[in-house]
This record gives structure tokens, sequence and C-alpha cells, in this order.
């Protein structure tokens, strides 16, 4: 709107009419008709021929002059915007009238006020015109009539007020400031008005066509579609373009929704709360517009006529989206938002309640809703004044003055725990404040609210105050007390009755109105109060003093004083009552007096002294304690004196007198005496904290022990002392010092005794298991470096450690090496002591197993399972980082060696027993049957399992069978040796395959880098016979052997009854017949071998089974030696007959010789 090229002045000083003007001459209509046509182009911006229609008009002449005389104060100019636009430009008419109506089609209103009752045709119509700009259209009138109020007319008042400063006037002083008060009321309920924003209603413009078509389909029940729309307009430049500047309408009067907002921190919490809920409702209303069918309709006939630039970017101008989405979170805060319930609170217990509800629903929906930390506080500003007048309002209810005491007490307590709860809920409230500021890293803005109640406040916690020092002035002044009743007696002031005089001109004021003149009311009437107070203080004063002339004692006058202890806080009154101090000064002497015989009793004789006990004090400190008491008691009566009397009591002659009798019975209370004596004492006697940290101590039954040296009786000093510095002594730097090492010390020392017990015994049990001596060295080494070190430690270095010591970092080593020391030496020795518990536990199921080796069944599982257990205890061992472990190990595998080589003996002796037994043939027989049936099915060899309780030489049966006219052993004498090994093997095996214990099972990685390999079984153990065990049992299997081939070389010497010829026999044998008489023995001796009743022959652990071969040797041998001798009949016939002929021959030729023949001649 544009304003006037030059303002038109306001003509007059005050404001006032100027009086009554006779007109003298009927007013001249065209007078009027020149001052409108030189104001409205400059103010209201109207052309000039706007204006013809308004000068035209029918009415125009009628409606001045009507104005012009008497009835008629103002007339008002209206600028309106004609409804029919032809391409964009907008048309005004104007219009005159006495009557003011408002109107969304105004755009402007001028306001012209007369001056005067008549106009004066003669005169100027700018002096006796006042004219004002009423602003319309779309906006609210509250922003122009705030600036009217504020910038005009408020400021013009105080102006002309200013200007008559110094006109004392009591009415006009007391109707100025309610004025003024007035002018305020008014401005802020504009700003509240005005900030209280209304939500401008929007109404998308719809072109008819459109809306007769969508409503055709509506009424045929199809769906609206641009088909709907005859198709010459579908294309009309004129249609779309009008419904082109519909939808920039829309937009526009969209964008006035989206873009409203409010200034938070003036209005009222329930605007900003109504605000935000009327914008959400409001903007589902234009989203519920555009989702109408006519909307669509007009969105898809421009999109059909390729008008995208009114339709891509509609919701984005608009700004719909996101206003929507901010609407929606700021309302999680402001829906059910608890303000109703302080706005209609009727109590304070509701109001109370309501602010934790209120505050409550702020600091839990604030972390959920995105709601601005910078509005929000504002928002507690605007909670803070609504709790301010709602509180107001309920204690201007109560009439706080016109209550009961009884009742005020409990109102204005209960008012000061409703202000504490505001307070405790405003640090909650900053606290949330605060996180969410930094979670949502929003700019920083000091979390600070300005609460709108401080004001009231402060004036309840003095009216609470005054109020208390009212009633106890109104209390003394009862008819209870006798005050009252006294003053009228002797023709004095009725005090009773003055005193609620005085507090009637406090019941006629606001006292809860904190405002500027409120505050100056208030003064006046307390002065006025005070006032008259004054009176009845004299009056009190008079009776007082009377009291005290009348008093027999001292206790008589502190019986006094008591009574009216409470009106001393008024100085008046304690003013009146220091004339008395020699009587209460004799009274105060009596009481020194029994001081004096309560300390000549002594401290050790008095209950005190045991109490001292009771509670752990040493005797010094409870001494001190004591006489400190008694000083306390004195000083008690002579500040007793003091508030009685006033200060300065001591200046007087008898206060003198007092004050140096107290003062020397504090010099016999002195304990500085006792303190330097004591000091003499500690100084003399030599104490500290000092020597070598341990100490040798020689035992009564020889040998030596370490021991802590610390004197434990050093503990009292470090109590006296901290009591002492407790009671304010300067104790000397050195005995503090000393005290601070016995205090600092002592924890160490203790800790240092308790570890020095446990390490002896921890090296006690290392001494009764000499075993695990090895395994725990390595600890009790690092225990004994640890002692070496203390050693060199001495209890000075201690002194300069600090009780936060423990806090200090591990970089400054320097500074708590000492107590880290007494930490690590605990630390060690309770390594040494779990770990050498430990190992002694696992040393026992250790020696368990290995004692388990020598009584086990001899069976491999039997072996293995003890040896795993002691497997698995070297290996926790080793995982747990025990030292010598390897050389340990291998001493109990060498006690492992020596049992299973004993073992070992054992075994080959029962192997050698059982391989050459041979006394239980039954046994064997039946099992060599059983073995015999087996074999004969199966021939292949089987390996036989030794079973526990059952170790036994299997025996072997071999077949002495003929195939293919071959004779020949199943399975071979070789098998049988082999078979023997191998049963043998099987024995020793089961030590000797043993898995060896090792040492460092988790070191292989170590072991493979290494050029040695270690052992790993127990086949050594073979080595280590000492005699002829081992070679025994190889020995009888040899023999064995050879027995056996012995006794089947017998049997495959049959062989050769196939394999000979019979020519090549008698060949061989020739004509001698020894030979053949030899053959036939031997054959005869050789039968005994086969022609038996016995099929097999046993050797103990071998069976030789004859039974196949025994009748086919026996048919051939029969046939051998039945032709052998049936040849050697033959032979020997023929040799017979030979012998016979030569015989014969012989006969002859000797029958036919001489005997001297013969003689010398050759002999056969």
């Amino acid at each position: 709107m544009e304003l006037p090229l030059t303002p038109v002045p306001v003509n007059g000083t005050n404001g006032h009419h100027d009086g009554l003007l006779e007109p003298t001459t009927q007013f001249d209509v065209s007078l009027f008709r020149s001052y409108l046509s030189a104001l409205l182009p400059p103010v209201i911006g109207a052309l000039p021929e706007e204006l013809d229609d308004l000068f035209e008009s029918e009415d125009f002449d009628e409606t001045v002059s009507k104005f012009a005389g008497e009835g008629s104060d103002v007339i008002y100019v209206v600028k309106r915007r004609d409804d029919l636009e032809d391409e964009g430009v907008s048309t005004f008419k104007y219009q005159l009238t006495t009557q003011l109506a408002y109107h969304v089609s105004n755009a402007t209103t001028l306001a012209l006020i007369k001056r005067t009752p008549i106009l004066d045709p003669t005169a100027p119509l700018s002096s006796q015109l006042h004219f004002l700009n009423l602003f319309g259209g779309e906006e609210t009138p509250y922003e122009s009539l705030h600036a009217v109020v504020s910038c005009g007319v408020k400021p013009w008042f105080d102006a002309f007020v200013g200007s008559r400063g110094g006109v004392k006037d009591n009415d006009s002083k007391m109707g100025i400031p309610m004025t003024k008060k007035k002018f305020a009321e008014l401005e802020l309920s504009l700003l509240h008005l005005q900030q209280n924003v209304e939500i401008p209603e929007t109404h998308l413009i719809i072109h008819p066509v459109i809306q007769k078509a969508v409503e055709q389909a509506q009424a045929k029940g199809s769906r609206p579609s641009i088909n709907d729309i005859p198709p010459k307009l579908l294309s009309d430049s004129s249609f779309l373009n009008a419904l082109h500047s519909h939808v920039n309408q829309w937009i526009k009067s969209i964008q006035a929704v989206t873009k409203l907002s409010r200034d938070v921190s003036s209005g009222t919490a329930s605007q900003e709360i109504n605000f935000w809920l009327s914008l959400e409702r409001a903007l589902e209303g234009i989203e519920t517009q555009l989702r109408s069918e006519d909307v669509l309709m007009i969105m898809d006939c421009l999109r059909n006529a390729k008008r995208y630039h009114a339709t891509v970017s509609f919701i984005a101008d608009t700004g719909l989206k996101e206003a929507t989405d901010i609407v929606h979170k700021y309302n999680q805060l402001m829906k059910d938002f608890p303000l109703n319930e302080l706005l209609s609170a009727t109590d304070l217990d509701k109001i109370q309640e309501s602010l934790v509800l209120i505050f409550g629903h702020i600091n839990r929906k604030l972390r959920v809703a995105p709601y601005p930390i910078r509005r929000a506080l504002p928002l507690v500003e605007a909670i803070s004044r609504d709790f301010n007048e709602q509180l107001t309002r309920v204690l201007t209810s109560h009439r706080l003055l016109y209550t009961p005491y009884d009742t005020f007490e409990r109102l204005l307590t209960q008012v000061m725990n409703i202000f504490r709860t505001w307070d405790d809920s405003m640090k909650g409230f900053t606290d949330v404040a605060r996180e969410l500021s930094r979670k949502r890293s929003e700019k920083f803005i000091p979390i600070k609210v300005v609460p709108a109640h401080d004001k009231l406040q402060e004036r309840t916690r003095y009216l609470k105050e005054w109020r208390k020092q009212h009633e106890q002035l109104a209390v003394m002044t009862g008819p209870t007390k006798g005050l009252g009743v006294v003053g009228i007696e002797v023709g004095g002031i009725d005090m009773e009755e003055e005193v609620k005089e005085a507090y009637e001109v406090m019941k006629r004021i606001d006292v809860l109105d904190v405002s500027v003149e409120g505050t100056e009311i208030w003064v006046t009437a307390e002065n006025a109060y005070n006032e008259r107070v004054a009176r009845v203080e004299n009056q009190i004063i008079a009776r007082l003093r009377d009291r005290l002339g009348t008093a027999r004692n001292a206790n008589e006058m502190f019986r006094v004083f008591s009574k009216f202890n409470a009106l001393f806080v008024r100085p008046k009154i304690r003013g009146a009552i220091q004339e008395y101090q020699t009587q209460l000064i004799d009274t105060v002497k009596e009481d020194i007096k029994r001081l004096h015989d309560k300390f000549k009793t002594q401290y050790r004789s008095s209950e005190a002294y045991h109490m001292a006990q009771m509670r752990d004090l040493p005797p010094l400190a409870g001494a001190i304690i004591w006489a400190r008491q008694i000083e306390n008691q004195l000083l008690t009566y002579m500040k007793r004196v003091e508030d009685v009397l006033g200060k300065g009591w001591e200046l007087y002659a008898e206060g003198q007198k007092l004050q140096a009798e107290s003062t020397a019975f504090v010099r016999k209370l002195d304990t500085r005496p006792v303190f330097d004596a004591w000091l003499q004492d500690i100084n003399r006697r030599g104490m500290g904290v000092n020597g070598r940290l341990f100490e040798i101590v020689r035992l009564r039954g020889g040998g030596y022990q370490l021991a802590v040296n610390f004197d434990p009786q050093i503990i009292t000093l470090f109590k006296e002392v901290r009591n002492l510095l407790w009671l304010g002594f300067q104790v000397p730097h050195g005995i503090t010092n000393m005290a601070k090492d016995a205090k600092r010390v002592y924890p160490h020392a203790v800790s240092l005794m308790e570890t020095v017990r446990m390490y002896g015994q921890t090296l006690d049990l290392v001494e009764n298991n000499k075993d695990i001596e090895w395994l725990v060295a390595e600890y009790r080494n690092e225990s004994q470096r640890m002692v070496s070190r203390g050693m060199n430690i001495r209890w000075d270095h201690f002194v300069s450690q600090y009780d936060g010591s423990r806090y200090i970092p591990s970089s400054e080593a320097r500074d708590n090496r000492h107590i880290q020391f007494v930490r690590e030496f605990a630390s060690v020795v309770s390594v040494l002591q779990d770990k050498t518990n430990n190992v002694i536990d696992l040393y026992k199921e250790i020696s368990r197993a290995v004692d388990d080796l020598s009584t086990c069944s001899y069976t491999t599982e039997a072996f293995t399972e003890l040896l795993n257990q002691i497997q698995a205890a070297i290996d926790r061992l080793n995982l747990e980082g025990y030292a010598n472990l390897e050389h340990w190990v291998a001493e109990l595998d060498k006690k492992i060696e020596l049992i299973l080589l004993k073992r070992l003996t054992q075994i080959i002796l029962v192997w050698c027993a059982e391989f050459d037994r041979t006394d239980d043939a039954d046994t064997r027989r039946d099992h060599t049957r059983e073995v015999s049936s087996k074999r004969r099915s199966d021939k292949r060899p089987k390996d036989e399992k030794f079973l526990e309780g059952h170790m036994a030489v299997k025996p072997i049966i071999h077949e002495i069978r003929i195939q293919n006219q071959v004779i020949f052993l199943d399975p071979p004498i070789e098998y049988a040796r082999q078979s023997w090994v191998r049963q043998l093997h099987d024995w020793i095996g089961v030590v000797c395959r043993l898995r060896r214990i090792q040492s460092s099972r988790y070191e292989i990685g170590l072991q493979m880098q290494s050029a040695t390999v270690s052992e790993t079984t127990y086949t050594s153990l073979l080595t280590r016979f000492t005699d002829n065990t081992l070679q025994h049992p190889f020995a009888l299997i040899e023999n064995k052997v050879q027995q056996l081939k012995e006794y089947v070389g017998k049997w495959l010497q049959f062989q050769s009854l196939w394999d000979l010829e019979a020519e090549y026999v008698f060949n061989r044998l020739g004509d001698s017949l020894a030979n053949w008489q030899q053959l036939l023995t031997e054959i005869k001796k050789a039968r005994s071998t086969f022609d038996t009743s016995e099929t097999q022959k046993s050797f103990g652990v071998c069976i030789i089974d004859y039974e196949q071969v025994q009748s086919r040797v026996n048919a051939k041998y029969d046939a051998w030696q039945r032709d052998i001798m049936n040849r050697f009949g033959a032979k020997l016939s023929v040799a017979m007959k030979e012998m016979h002929a030569a015989i014969l021959k012989a006969r002859n030729e000797l029958e036919h010789h001489s005997i001297e023949g013969l003689v010398g001649g050759p002999r056969f």
C-alpha cells in the first residue's frame, strides 16, 4: 500500500475540541470534493479518473452534507478491489460511507474524523479533520492498530504527561498511572492479537467449465476426465490461459499459508500452540482441495496442452510438502500440550501439578520432536507469563492479608514449593535443551530463560517474612501476653488495636501488584504501617523495662528476655535493655564459678575421659577437647550477655571486670602448655618413621626370619596429630611430617607384614615339597629379588609420597616407586603363593599317576590314560609359565623310565616263562585243536591283542603237509620265529610305544627349528638293561627254532622217498651188502619218527602236526622198505650163492692143496 507523498499534520496540541462553531452558511460540498481530490491520490494511491465514479455517485452530496452537519463524527472512503480482472491488471472502486464494514475485497479504508461537531466552510478542512488509514485486504488489522497505539497515541500521551511532570495533584496522579496502565494493557492485547495470527482460509478458484464438467460426470456416476470437456476448449488458448492464471493464484494463496510464522517471544504460550495446530488444519484442508476432482482435471488439462511449466513444479512452488512436514513434527510437541491444566487451575495444588505435567511433556516430546531450542526458550518464557498470571489470580482470590496467619503461612509455603518446583523443572529443561542442542548441532545460543514471575516470587518471599514479623508483634501485644491490657491501664495506647489498624493499612492495597505503580503503592503503605508500629514498639519498650526492673534475679531477667525474644529482631526494642548489664554480669560470674569447679575435677576423673576412650580419641586430644568444651561454654555465657546487651558491653566498668575474669579463666583453659609438654615428650622419645623396610630376626630355635621393621606404637602419634590439627593446633613441622609418615606408612606396613607372613608360609610349603622346588624357583627368586630390593629401601623414602599417589600416572615412576614396590612385592608373593599351591595340587595328581604306573594293568590303554593325565598336568604347568619345566619333566621322565623299565623287565621274564613253559600240555592241546580248526579254515595269520589279566604266548601250529609229492611245513619255521618275535615286541611295545611326556608341547614351532629331535617314545628303554634280560627271550626263540628245524628236518628227509629213483638208490648201494644192511637199519630206525599213534609233536609254544603226511609217508616208506628188502633179499641171495660157490670152490681147492703149500702165500 502506498503512503501519502506528504504527511498531513494533525492540528492542535491537546486533542480537545476548540469549541462549537456555528456555521453561518451551508457547507459547500465542492470544498470537500476538492479536499478529497488532493488527499486521496497520495494517501491511498487513487488515480484522478478513478475518483470520478466516487464524486458522481448519487449519494455523494447527501453523505457529505450529513457528515458536515451534526450527528456524524466520521466518514470513510473505501477502496475496494474489483472482482473482474482483465489480463492481470487490477481495478478498484471507491465508495464514501458513514458505516464501516470489513470485507476481504477492501484494499484500503481511509477514516476522516471531525475535530469539531460541525465543519466550517470558511476554515481549511485540514485543520478540522483527522484522517486515519485503515488497511484492509488479506492482512489482519492488529498490526496497524498496534502501530497506531504504540507509535502514535501512547507516545503522544506520554509526552503530554511528561510536559506536566511538576503537577502534584493526587487525583490526576492516581488517574494518569491508571491510564498509562490501560494503554499498556491495550498495547499488549493488540500485540497478542497480532501474534495470534489467524490462518487465512484458502479457497482454490475453479473455472466454471471445469466445475460444470465435474458435476456432470459425478451425476452420471463416472469418474471425471478431460474427455468430458469439449475438445475445442482443450486447445483454446484463452481457456488454457485462464486455467494457468488460476493455478498461479493457487500458488500464491497456498504460499500465503505455508510461509506463515509467528514470533514466539511475544504473546502467550497458547497462541504458539494454537498457531501450529491451526496451521496443520489449514494445510490439511489445502491438501484435501488439491486432491479434489476439479483440481486434478485442471492439471490434466494443462498437461494435455503440454503446459508443464504450471504442473511440474506446482507442489515445489507452493512449499506445501516442506511446510506440512515441519508442522507435523512441531505438533508432536503441541498436541496434547497440558497448558490448559495451568490456565484452568483453581488452586495452588493444581498449579504445581500442572507445572510438573507441562515440563514433563516438554522434556519428553522435545527428544522426539525437532522443535527448535531457540523457539522452546521463548515458549517457556511465555509459559512463565501464563504461570505468573494464573498464580497471581489464585493468590488474589485468597486475599492473603485477610486470611489467618496459619492459612497464610500454609499458602505462602505452598507458593514457595511451587517456585521450587519451577526451578527444579527448569533445571531438567535446561539439561535437556543443552543435550539436544549438542545432538542437533544447532547454532549455539545461551540456554537461558528469564522467568516472568521473578518479581512475584520476590514479593511473596518478602511478604512472608513481613507477615511473620507482624504476627510476632501481634501475638506479643495480644491479650495472652498482657502487654496491651497493661498499656490501657496506665493510660497508654491500646497496642493490640494499634497493630490492627496498622495492618488495616496494608490490607487495603494489592500486595501482589509488582508493577512500578504497585511497588510505589506498597512502599507508601509500608511506611504508614511502620509509623503506627513504631508507637507500639515504644509502648512495648516501656512495659519491658518495667518487668526487667521488677525482676528479682538474672534468671528472671533472662526469662523475660526469652519470653520477648521474638521482638528482639526489632532494633528499637533491642536497644532498650542495655541498662541491665550489671545484674547479668553477676549471673554470668556465678556460671563461670561453676565452670571453675568443673575444671578442677580434672579430665581423667570426668566422664568425658571414658567417652573419649570409647570414641578412640587419644589421651592428649581428649583432654584438649574437654577443655575446649568448657571454654565454649564460657564463650556461650559471654555471647549470651552480648546478645542481650549488644556489642561493646566490655567497654563498661563492670563489663571490663567480667571480661578480665573470663579472660583469666580462658588462660587457665589454655591447652597450649599440655600441648607443649606432649611435644617435648615426643622429641625426647625420638619417635619417627625411619630405618630399613625389613629386618632379619633370629629365632629362638635357631635360624633367621624375615620381618617388617615397623613399630605399631607410632599409630597413636598420627591419631594425636590428626585430632590436634582438627582442633586447630599448629603442630611442628617435624612431628606433622612424622605423623604423616606414620599415616602413610601404616597401610603399607600392614600390607608388608601380611606379605612377609604369606611369603614365610609359602616357603615352608616349598620346603615340605622338595620336588616342586625347581618349578617355583623363578617365582621364589623374584620374591627374593624383591626382598633384596626392599632391603635397600628405608621408611624415610615414603615421606615424600602423597595420599593421592595411587592416582599418579605410572609414568611418574620416580614419585611412587616405593609405594609401587609394596604393591609389586605383595603381587609377587601372592603370585608365588598361588603358583605354589597350584603346582602342589598338580604334583599330587602327577605323583598319584606315576605311582599307578607300577600297579596298573599291563595294557596300552591303562598306561596311556595315566601318561595322558601326567601330560595334561605338565601342559597346565607349561601354560602357566613355570620355570625349569624342561629339567623338572626330564627328572620326572627318569622316574617314569625306571618304573617302566621295571615293568618291562617283569614282562620279559613273564614272557620267557610263558614261552618256555611246557607243563600245560592239556590246555595247549585244547587250544591247539581250536587254533588248528581255525587255521584249516583260514590259513592267514592274524595279530592277536593282549588282554588285561591274560598275558600269555599264543602257541603256533605248523602242519607237515605233502602236496604234489612234495613234503613241506606250513607255515614255515620262519613264521614261528616272526610270530614269537612279534608277540615279544607286542609285549614290550606296550611300554616302548608309549608317548614320552614332553615339557614343550606348546613350543612345537620352536622345536621344528631346532637341530635335534627329542625322543617321543620309550623305545630307548631296551638299551637300559644291564644284564642279558633282553637277549634271553631271543635266545629262547632261536633255541626253539633250532629244535623245530631238527625235528622238521627229519620229516623233510622223507621227501627223498618220492624224489629218489629205486635204480639210483640201488646203483648207489651197489653190491655192498654192508651198505644195504646199514640202509635197512637206518630205515628201521627212522620209522620211529612217523610210525606212532601220535599225530603231532609239541614243543611248548609250537606244535608240529604231521597227521596229514603220516600215513602217506608210512605207506611210501613201507613201499620203499619192501622194495629195498626185496632187492636186498635178491642181492643177499646172489651173494649167498656166490659165497657158497666160492666156499665150495675154495673148499675144493683147499682140499686139493697141501698145508705146506699154503705157508707164505697171500691171505685173503
